[in-house]
């Protein structure tokens, strides 16, 4: 059995989180949603605490242990879903998986590009017990560095250790030698990228210290499974 958790520190414009929902609810599968403000917005857990990379570790956790499906979807506030990224089923219970057909858009852009390895954890699936022991390893690695290690928009050691379960071993600087794998969806997952995200968004070759491989740039119009400017009023969500 499938499901989803959704994390979200309830700060993205509505306008933009309001479509991510609709999206993902056409999955129709079974949602624990973990927000710092009450939503309406499956089974939601509303969790104390003020945005960060540490609340988002127990965000997710919180969301894991919650969900008693076999197999989950991570999925967060500013990525545009398709309902095929849903069909997925994991064929191993021991390697973290990724989609792999996903394009990031700087909002009010008229390109959207790839590369690579962009394999965002937002749009991982894995088994759920596999998840919840790796995030509650990464919780107790956390709690041995010191919680102020992690206070920045982008903390050193999280990068260091990688955001994803799976794509970096340890011989690397990661947690663990977890495996990973990818699929592709039929459709495209689209990651919004917004001056409120966590991370730098990247949308562009020169924000990048060392050049990402066969990057990709197109049109907006080309990605014809949604039209983005249909879908969101960008000279008011940028």
């Amino acid at each position: 059995m499938r499901g989803i958790i959704f994390y979200t520190d309830s700060q993205l414009d509505e306008k933009i989180a309001s479509v991510v929902r609709e999206r993902i609810l056409k999955a129709n599968l079974p949602i624990i949603s973990v927000s710092l403000k009450p939503l309406n917005f499956g089974k939601n857990i509303v969790m104390e605490g003020k945005r960060g990379y540490v609340t988002m570790m127990k965000q997710i956790i919180l969301a894991l242990e919650n969900s008693t499906t076999d197999y989950v979807f991570f999925t967060e506030h500013d990525v545009l879903y398709n309902p095929s990224h849903f069909d997925f089923i994991p064929p191993r219970d021991d390697i973290f998986y990724y989609n792999s057909n996903v394009w990031r858009w700087l909002l009010g852009s008229d390109k959207v590009v790839r590369h690579d390895r962009m394999l965002p954890l937002s749009c991982m699936c894995a088994n759920r017990q596999l998840a919840l022991n790796f995030y509650h390893y990464r919780m107790e690695k956390i709690m041995e560095a010191g919680l102020d290690a992690f206070s920045s928009r982008e903390p050193d050691l999280a990068r260091k250790w990688g955001y994803e379960p799976g794509t970096k071993k340890k011989k690397r600087g990661g947690l663990t030698d977890d495996d990973f794998d990818t699929w592709s969806s039929k459709d495209p997952v689209i990651d919004i990228r917004h001056r409120g995200t966590f991370s730098p968004p990247k949308a562009t070759l020169e924000s990048f210290k060392h050049l990402p491989k066969n990057w990709q740039e197109v049109n907006i119009s080309e990605i014809s499974s949604c039209n983005l400017i249909d879908m969101f009023n960008q000279d008011d969500t940028r």
